[in-house]
Protein backbone atom coordinates (compact mmCIF):
# COMPACT_ATOMS: atom_id res chain seq x y z
CA UNK A 1 0.00 0.00 0.00
CA UNK A 2 1.86 3.33 -1.28
CA UNK A 3 0.40 6.86 -1.17
CA UNK A 4 -0.29 8.27 -4.60
CA UNK A 5 -1.62 11.94 -4.51
CA UNK A 6 -0.01 14.64 -3.28
CA UNK A 7 -2.09 14.51 0.20
CA UNK A 8 -1.78 10.80 0.92
CA UNK A 9 2.04 11.48 0.71
CA UNK A 10 1.88 14.27 2.86
CA UNK A 11 0.06 12.75 5.35
CA UNK A 12 1.62 9.64 4.97
CA UNK A 13 5.12 10.64 4.74
CA UNK A 14 4.74 12.93 8.37
CA UNK A 15 3.23 10.45 10.23
CA UNK A 16 5.83 7.49 8.82
CA UNK A 17 8.68 10.31 10.40
CA UNK A 18 6.94 11.21 14.30
CA UNK A 19 9.81 9.74 15.51
CA UNK A 20 12.10 11.24 13.55
CA UNK A 21 10.70 15.05 14.16
CA UNK A 22 10.33 14.42 17.62
CA UNK A 23 13.88 13.99 18.02
CA UNK A 24 14.41 17.31 16.43
CA UNK A 25 11.08 18.50 18.52
CA UNK A 26 9.32 19.47 15.18
CA UNK A 27 6.63 17.87 15.56
CA UNK A 28 4.53 20.75 16.58
CA UNK A 29 5.67 22.97 14.10
CA UNK A 30 5.04 19.86 11.18
CA UNK A 31 1.96 19.08 12.58
CA UNK A 32 0.46 22.88 11.81
CA UNK A 33 1.89 23.46 8.98
CA UNK A 34 0.84 20.07 7.39
CA UNK A 35 -2.83 21.28 6.89
CA UNK A 36 -2.03 24.83 5.69
CA UNK A 37 0.24 22.94 2.71
CA UNK A 38 -2.19 20.25 2.11
CA UNK A 39 -4.84 23.08 1.92
CA UNK A 40 -3.26 24.93 -0.84
CA UNK A 41 -3.23 21.60 -2.72
CA UNK A 42 -7.15 21.60 -1.90
CA UNK A 43 -7.50 24.95 -3.51
CA UNK A 44 -5.77 23.73 -6.54
CA UNK A 45 -7.97 20.80 -7.20
CA UNK A 46 -11.56 23.28 -6.12
CA UNK A 47 -10.46 25.64 -8.37
CA UNK A 48 -9.27 23.59 -11.27
CA UNK A 49 -12.25 21.25 -11.31
CA UNK A 50 -14.62 21.47 -14.12
CA UNK A 51 -18.13 20.29 -15.33
CA UNK A 52 -15.63 17.84 -17.38
CA UNK A 53 -13.91 16.38 -14.22
CA UNK A 54 -15.45 12.97 -13.54
CA UNK A 55 -18.11 12.62 -10.78
CA UNK A 56 -15.62 10.63 -8.31
CA UNK A 57 -13.01 13.25 -8.70
CA UNK A 58 -14.66 16.65 -7.53
CA UNK A 59 -14.59 18.45 -4.38
CA UNK A 60 -17.93 18.28 -2.59
CA UNK A 61 -18.17 19.92 0.75
CA UNK A 62 -20.60 18.55 2.82
CA UNK A 63 -22.62 20.21 5.54
CA UNK A 64 -21.56 18.58 8.05
CA UNK A 65 -18.04 20.05 7.56
CA UNK A 66 -19.52 23.35 6.41
CA UNK A 67 -20.78 23.47 10.19
CA UNK A 68 -17.46 23.10 11.72
CA UNK A 69 -16.20 25.69 8.96
CA UNK A 70 -18.76 27.96 10.50
CA UNK A 71 -17.92 27.24 14.26
CA UNK A 72 -14.40 27.27 13.94
CA UNK A 73 -14.41 30.63 12.47
CA UNK A 74 -16.83 31.62 15.32
CA UNK A 75 -13.89 30.74 17.66
CA UNK A 76 -12.15 33.82 15.96
CA UNK A 77 -14.82 36.25 16.03
CA UNK A 78 -15.32 35.45 19.66
CA UNK A 79 -11.48 35.47 20.14
CA UNK A 80 -11.31 38.90 18.81
CA UNK A 81 -14.74 39.87 20.64
CA UNK A 82 -12.79 39.11 24.18
CA UNK A 83 -9.63 40.79 23.38
CA UNK A 84 -11.79 43.97 22.71
CA UNK A 85 -13.66 43.75 25.79
CA UNK A 86 -11.24 43.60 27.49
CA UNK A 87 -8.46 46.16 25.95
CA UNK A 88 -5.85 43.65 25.06
CA UNK A 89 -4.35 45.86 22.80
CA UNK A 90 -3.76 44.93 18.24
CA UNK A 91 -0.57 43.50 19.02
CA UNK A 92 -2.17 40.51 21.16
CA UNK A 93 -5.13 40.15 18.29
CA UNK A 94 -2.85 39.06 16.09
CA UNK A 95 -0.90 36.84 18.21
CA UNK A 96 -3.62 35.33 19.47
CA UNK A 97 -4.84 34.73 15.71
CA UNK A 98 -1.46 32.99 14.85
CA UNK A 99 -2.52 30.74 17.80
CA UNK A 100 -6.30 30.24 16.57
CA UNK A 101 -5.22 29.38 13.11
CA UNK A 102 -2.62 26.66 14.76
CA UNK A 103 -5.36 25.32 16.69
CA UNK A 104 -9.05 25.51 16.50
CA UNK A 105 -8.55 26.69 12.86
CA UNK A 106 -7.30 23.19 12.44
CA UNK A 107 -10.27 21.81 13.75
CA UNK A 108 -12.01 22.45 10.36
CA UNK A 109 -9.33 22.14 8.21
CA UNK A 110 -8.15 18.75 8.85
CA UNK A 111 -12.28 17.71 8.12
CA UNK A 112 -12.20 20.04 4.97
CA UNK A 113 -9.05 18.04 3.39
CA UNK A 114 -10.67 14.69 4.09
CA UNK A 115 -13.39 15.84 1.05
CA UNK A 116 -9.96 15.05 -1.21
CA UNK A 117 -9.28 11.70 -2.62
CA UNK A 118 -7.20 10.46 0.60
CA UNK A 119 -7.97 6.24 0.82
CA UNK A 120 -9.41 5.67 4.67
CA UNK A 121 -6.87 2.47 4.40
CA UNK A 122 -3.99 4.23 4.16
CA UNK A 123 -4.80 5.98 7.49
CA UNK A 124 -5.07 2.41 8.57
CA UNK A 125 -2.09 1.34 7.59
CA UNK A 126 0.04 4.22 9.12
CA UNK A 127 -1.41 4.08 12.71
CA UNK A 128 -0.28 0.57 12.80
CA UNK A 129 3.50 1.27 12.13
CA UNK A 130 3.32 4.35 13.89
CA UNK A 131 2.50 1.60 16.54
CA UNK A 132 5.36 -0.36 15.24
CA UNK A 133 7.80 1.93 15.71
CA UNK A 134 6.26 3.00 19.23
CA UNK A 135 6.81 -0.35 20.32
CA UNK A 136 9.99 -0.55 18.81
CA UNK A 137 11.90 2.88 20.28
CA UNK A 138 10.35 2.39 23.71
CA UNK A 139 13.69 0.17 25.23
CA UNK A 140 15.63 3.35 24.53
CA UNK A 141 13.40 5.09 26.42
CA UNK A 142 13.42 3.07 29.20
CA UNK A 143 17.13 2.65 28.84
CA UNK A 144 17.24 6.53 29.71
CA UNK A 145 14.92 6.41 32.65
CA UNK A 146 16.89 2.87 34.34
CA UNK A 147 20.20 4.76 33.69
CA UNK A 148 19.14 8.10 35.25
CA UNK A 149 19.68 10.14 32.17
CA UNK A 150 18.34 12.96 31.88
CA UNK A 151 14.70 12.72 31.12
CA UNK A 152 14.44 16.20 29.04
CA UNK A 153 18.20 16.14 27.29
CA UNK A 154 17.22 18.14 24.75
CA UNK A 155 14.86 21.60 23.84
CA UNK A 156 14.59 22.42 19.87
CA UNK A 157 15.42 25.85 18.60
CA UNK A 158 12.17 25.79 16.78
CA UNK A 159 10.91 27.30 20.02
CA UNK A 160 11.59 30.93 18.74
CA UNK A 161 8.61 29.96 16.23
CA UNK A 162 6.19 30.12 19.86
CA UNK A 163 3.66 27.73 20.77
CA UNK A 164 2.00 27.00 24.18
CA UNK A 165 5.52 25.55 25.78
CA UNK A 166 8.57 24.40 25.92
CA UNK A 167 6.79 20.78 26.38
CA UNK A 168 5.95 21.09 22.75
CA UNK A 169 9.64 21.48 21.43
CA UNK A 170 11.43 18.93 23.49
CA UNK A 171 12.46 15.61 23.71
CA UNK A 172 11.51 14.00 26.23
CA UNK A 173 12.63 10.03 27.41
CA UNK A 174 10.44 9.67 30.35
CA UNK A 175 8.75 11.47 33.64
CA UNK A 176 8.33 10.65 37.37
CA UNK A 177 5.25 11.31 38.42
CA UNK A 178 5.17 13.34 41.73
CA UNK A 179 2.44 11.29 43.38
CA UNK A 180 3.79 8.01 43.19
CA UNK A 181 7.37 8.68 41.99
CA UNK A 182 6.84 6.16 39.79
CA UNK A 183 7.97 6.50 35.85
CA UNK A 184 5.52 7.02 32.72
CA UNK A 185 5.94 7.67 29.25
CA UNK A 186 4.84 10.56 27.00
CA UNK A 187 6.89 9.32 23.94
CA UNK A 188 6.33 11.94 21.01
CA UNK A 189 3.50 13.85 22.78
CA UNK A 190 3.89 17.01 25.18
CA UNK A 191 2.80 14.68 28.10
CA UNK A 192 1.55 11.54 29.40
CA UNK A 193 -2.31 11.58 29.00
CA UNK A 194 -1.61 13.25 25.45
CA UNK A 195 -0.34 9.47 24.46
CA UNK A 196 -2.78 7.57 25.86
CA UNK A 197 -5.34 10.00 23.26
CA UNK A 198 -2.96 8.84 20.16
CA UNK A 199 -3.19 5.59 21.97
CA UNK A 200 -6.96 5.57 21.76
CA UNK A 201 -7.23 7.25 18.43
CA UNK A 202 -4.79 4.78 16.33
CA UNK A 203 -6.55 1.40 18.19
CA UNK A 204 -9.68 2.61 16.28
CA UNK A 205 -7.65 3.32 13.35
CA UNK A 206 -6.03 0.23 13.52
CA UNK A 207 -8.83 -2.45 14.23
CA UNK A 208 -10.42 -1.66 10.58
CA UNK A 209 -6.79 -2.55 9.07
CA UNK A 210 -7.57 -5.61 6.97
CA UNK A 211 -4.13 -7.40 6.61
CA UNK A 212 -4.21 -9.62 9.81
CA UNK A 213 -0.78 -9.10 11.02
CA UNK A 214 -0.86 -5.32 10.60
CA UNK A 215 -4.53 -4.99 12.42
CA UNK A 216 -2.81 -6.86 15.58
CA UNK A 217 0.47 -5.09 15.44
CA UNK A 218 -1.41 -1.70 15.52
CA UNK A 219 -3.91 -2.67 18.20
CA UNK A 220 -0.95 -3.73 20.24
CA UNK A 221 1.31 -0.97 19.78
CA UNK A 222 -1.87 1.46 20.51
CA UNK A 223 -2.77 -0.69 23.44
CA UNK A 224 0.94 -0.05 24.24
CA UNK A 225 0.61 3.80 24.38
CA UNK A 226 -2.47 3.90 26.69
CA UNK A 227 -0.61 2.14 29.00
CA UNK A 228 3.06 3.48 29.25
CA UNK A 229 0.93 6.77 29.40
CA UNK A 230 -0.83 5.99 33.04
CA UNK A 231 -3.38 7.74 31.97
CA UNK A 232 -6.74 6.54 33.84
CA UNK A 233 -9.01 7.79 30.77
CA UNK A 234 -6.59 6.09 28.33
CA UNK A 235 -6.97 2.97 29.94
CA UNK A 236 -11.23 3.26 30.26
CA UNK A 237 -11.69 4.84 27.08
CA UNK A 238 -11.02 1.81 24.69
CA UNK A 239 -13.78 -0.51 25.65
CA UNK A 240 -16.22 2.50 26.29
CA UNK A 241 -15.29 3.71 22.75
CA UNK A 242 -15.97 0.49 21.34
CA UNK A 243 -19.22 -0.44 23.29
CA UNK A 244 -21.13 3.16 22.58
CA UNK A 245 -20.14 3.03 18.79
CA UNK A 246 -21.36 -0.45 18.17
CA UNK A 247 -24.37 0.50 20.20
CA UNK A 248 -25.05 3.72 17.78
CA UNK A 249 -24.03 1.52 14.81
CA UNK A 250 -26.26 -0.97 15.34
CA UNK A 251 -29.42 1.10 16.21
CA UNK A 252 -31.01 0.24 12.25
CA UNK A 253 -30.92 -3.68 13.17
CA UNK A 254 -33.74 -5.09 15.06
CA UNK A 255 -31.27 -7.02 17.26
CA UNK A 256 -29.54 -3.63 18.43
CA UNK A 257 -33.64 -2.26 19.15
CA UNK A 258 -34.88 -5.78 21.15
CA UNK A 259 -31.63 -5.30 22.77
CA UNK A 260 -32.07 -2.07 24.02
CA UNK A 261 -35.84 -2.27 25.07
CA UNK A 262 -34.81 -5.36 27.30
CA UNK A 263 -31.68 -3.76 28.86
CA UNK A 264 -33.91 -0.59 29.51
CA UNK A 265 -36.95 -2.98 31.46
CA UNK A 266 -33.98 -4.70 33.64
CA UNK A 267 -31.88 -1.03 33.94
CA UNK A 268 -35.26 0.04 35.43
CA UNK A 269 -34.82 -2.65 38.07
CA UNK A 270 -31.36 -2.56 39.21
CA UNK A 271 -30.83 1.51 38.66
CA UNK A 272 -29.79 1.96 42.10
CA UNK A 273 -27.49 -0.30 42.42
CA UNK A 274 -25.94 1.04 39.47
CA UNK A 275 -26.09 4.17 40.15
CA UNK A 276 -23.90 3.36 43.54
CA UNK A 277 -21.09 1.48 41.95
CA UNK A 278 -20.91 4.38 38.97
CA UNK A 279 -20.42 6.51 42.13
CA UNK A 280 -17.72 4.08 43.72
CA UNK A 281 -16.05 3.32 40.58
CA UNK A 282 -15.95 7.79 39.98
CA UNK A 283 -14.29 7.95 43.30
CA UNK A 284 -11.67 4.76 43.15
CA UNK A 285 -10.96 7.05 39.54
CA UNK A 286 -10.49 10.13 40.94
CA UNK A 287 -8.59 8.10 43.90
CA UNK A 288 -6.10 6.65 41.88
CA UNK A 289 -4.20 10.09 41.35
CA UNK A 290 -6.37 12.31 43.64
CA UNK A 291 -3.63 15.00 43.63
CA UNK A 292 -4.63 15.70 39.88
CA UNK A 293 -8.34 15.20 40.14
CA UNK A 294 -8.05 18.14 42.91
CA UNK A 295 -6.25 20.37 40.47
CA UNK A 296 -8.52 19.28 37.66
CA UNK A 297 -12.05 20.67 39.45
CA UNK A 298 -10.42 23.61 41.24
CA UNK A 299 -9.48 24.58 37.54
CA UNK A 300 -12.86 23.97 36.44
CA UNK A 301 -14.34 25.80 39.23
CA UNK A 302 -12.16 29.02 38.63
CA UNK A 303 -12.76 28.85 35.17
CA UNK A 304 -16.70 28.24 35.75
CA UNK A 305 -16.85 30.90 38.35
CA UNK A 306 -14.83 33.50 36.35
CA UNK A 307 -16.21 33.39 33.44
CA UNK A 308 -20.04 33.68 34.87
CA UNK A 309 -18.90 36.96 36.87
CA UNK A 310 -16.44 38.72 34.32
CA UNK A 311 -17.40 37.66 30.42
CA UNK A 312 -20.79 35.43 30.05
CA UNK A 313 -20.26 36.37 26.06
CA UNK A 314 -17.12 36.59 24.79
CA UNK A 315 -14.87 35.83 27.48
CA UNK A 316 -11.78 36.75 28.98
CA UNK A 317 -9.85 36.47 25.43
CA UNK A 318 -6.53 34.66 26.67
CA UNK A 319 -6.05 32.40 28.86
CA UNK A 320 -4.92 33.03 32.45
CA UNK A 321 -2.51 31.56 35.01
CA UNK A 322 -4.37 30.24 37.75
CA UNK A 323 -3.04 30.41 41.43
CA UNK A 324 -0.88 28.65 43.66
CA UNK A 325 -3.66 26.41 44.69
CA UNK A 326 -4.18 24.77 41.32
CA UNK A 327 0.38 24.96 40.54
CA UNK A 328 -0.13 27.86 38.43
CA UNK A 329 -1.44 26.27 35.60
CA UNK A 330 -3.76 27.95 33.47
CA UNK A 331 -7.21 28.56 34.35
CA UNK A 332 -9.47 26.29 31.92
CA UNK A 333 -6.68 23.50 30.98
CA UNK A 334 -7.32 20.16 30.95
CA UNK A 335 -10.48 20.67 30.00
CA UNK A 336 -12.03 22.01 26.56
CA UNK A 337 -15.60 23.35 27.63
CA UNK A 338 -14.21 25.18 30.88
CA UNK A 339 -11.38 26.19 28.55
CA UNK A 340 -14.27 27.56 25.58
CA UNK A 341 -16.22 29.16 28.48
CA UNK A 342 -13.61 30.93 29.95
CA UNK A 343 -11.33 32.05 26.91
CA UNK A 344 -14.56 32.46 24.24
CA UNK A 345 -17.53 32.64 26.77
CA UNK A 346 -21.15 30.76 25.62
CA UNK A 347 -20.42 32.01 22.32
CA UNK A 348 -17.10 29.79 21.90
CA UNK A 349 -18.89 27.02 23.46
CA UNK A 350 -21.58 26.38 20.78
CA UNK A 351 -19.00 26.79 18.62
CA UNK A 352 -17.93 23.78 19.39
CA UNK A 353 -21.14 22.01 20.61
CA UNK A 354 -22.87 22.41 17.27
CA UNK A 355 -20.67 20.85 15.04
CA UNK A 356 -19.95 18.29 17.74
CA UNK A 357 -23.52 17.38 17.59
CA UNK A 358 -24.37 17.99 14.33
CA UNK A 359 -21.19 15.27 13.21
CA UNK A 360 -22.88 13.20 15.67
CA UNK A 361 -26.09 12.91 14.17
CA UNK A 362 -24.80 12.49 10.77
CA UNK A 363 -22.23 9.84 11.69
CA UNK A 364 -24.82 7.69 13.35
CA UNK A 365 -26.59 7.72 10.59
CA UNK A 366 -24.21 7.01 7.86
CA UNK A 367 -22.98 4.26 10.37
CA UNK A 368 -25.62 2.04 9.55
CA UNK A 369 -25.10 1.11 6.18
CA UNK A 370 -20.73 2.18 6.25
CA UNK A 371 -17.77 0.82 8.17
CA UNK A 372 -16.01 4.12 7.30
CA UNK A 373 -18.56 6.17 9.15
CA UNK A 374 -18.03 3.91 11.68
CA UNK A 375 -14.73 4.78 12.00
CA UNK A 376 -15.38 8.47 11.64
CA UNK A 377 -18.35 7.69 14.70
CA UNK A 378 -15.09 6.35 17.12
CA UNK A 379 -12.96 8.90 16.59
CA UNK A 380 -15.98 11.55 17.24
CA UNK A 381 -16.71 9.35 20.63
CA UNK A 382 -12.68 9.47 21.34
CA UNK A 383 -12.63 13.36 20.50
CA UNK A 384 -15.65 13.70 22.80
CA UNK A 385 -14.75 11.83 25.92
CA UNK A 386 -11.24 13.58 25.79
CA UNK A 387 -12.94 17.03 25.72
CA UNK A 388 -13.63 16.88 29.59
CA UNK A 389 -9.66 15.47 29.86
CA UNK A 390 -7.70 17.93 27.02
CA UNK A 391 -7.89 20.84 25.30
CA UNK A 392 -8.61 20.02 22.23
CA UNK A 393 -7.36 22.68 19.59
CA UNK A 394 -4.00 22.93 21.94
CA UNK A 395 -3.21 19.17 20.43
CA UNK A 396 -4.92 19.19 16.82
CA UNK A 397 -0.92 19.25 15.51
CA UNK A 398 -0.91 15.69 16.74
CA UNK A 399 -4.76 14.34 17.23
CA UNK A 400 -5.20 15.65 12.95
CA UNK A 401 -5.54 11.65 11.97
CA UNK A 402 -8.94 11.96 13.93
CA UNK A 403 -10.17 14.98 12.08
CA UNK A 404 -9.13 13.51 8.60
CA UNK A 405 -11.24 10.50 8.94
CA UNK A 406 -14.68 12.73 10.63
CA UNK A 407 -13.89 14.07 6.60
CA UNK A 408 -13.50 11.30 5.11
CA UNK A 409 -16.67 9.71 7.26
CA UNK A 410 -18.51 12.96 5.92
CA UNK A 411 -18.31 11.88 2.55
CA UNK A 412 -19.94 8.46 2.74
CA UNK A 413 -23.38 8.68 0.89
CA UNK A 414 -26.64 8.25 3.39
CA UNK A 415 -28.02 5.25 2.20
CA UNK A 416 -31.41 4.47 3.21
CA UNK A 417 -32.16 1.65 1.94
CA UNK A 418 -29.07 -0.61 1.78
CA UNK A 419 -27.81 -0.91 -1.84
CA UNK A 420 -24.94 -3.56 -1.11
CA UNK A 421 -25.62 -7.54 -0.14
CA UNK A 422 -26.78 -7.63 3.66
CA UNK A 423 -22.92 -8.76 4.79
CA UNK A 424 -21.27 -5.75 2.62
CA UNK A 425 -21.01 -1.94 3.15
CA UNK A 426 -20.39 0.65 0.47
CA UNK A 427 -17.17 2.77 1.02
CA UNK A 428 -16.95 5.81 -1.07
CA UNK A 429 -12.97 5.85 -0.60
CA UNK A 430 -11.15 5.89 -4.06
CA UNK A 431 -10.75 2.26 -5.25
CA UNK A 432 -7.25 1.56 -6.36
Amino acid sequence: MKPENFAEKAIWYTLLWTYGYFLIGGLYVVGCVIGWVIFGYWLKVWYFQTEETPEDDRIRIPVAIWIWIVGMLVQQVALIMGHLDFDLGLGTIIKSSIGWANGWALLALFPLLGTLKILAELMYRIACIVGLQTVLVFPIFYLFYLLKLPAQPFVSPLRVVGGPGPEFFASTFYEIDPENMQPRWRMFTPWAPALGFMGNIYFFLAVREKDLKWRLIGMIGAVFMCSVSVSRLAQISIPIVAGVSLLLSSLGKPIALITLSFASGILGIVAPTVIDAYIQFNENFKAQRAGSSRVRAALGRIAIERWQNEAPIWGHGIVETGPHMVEFMPIGSHHSWYGLLFVKGIVGFFGLLIPMLWSFFDLVLKSQTSKTAQTGLNMLVILFLYTFGENLEILVYLTYPAFLMLGIAHCEPIQLKRLVQPHETKDCSPVR
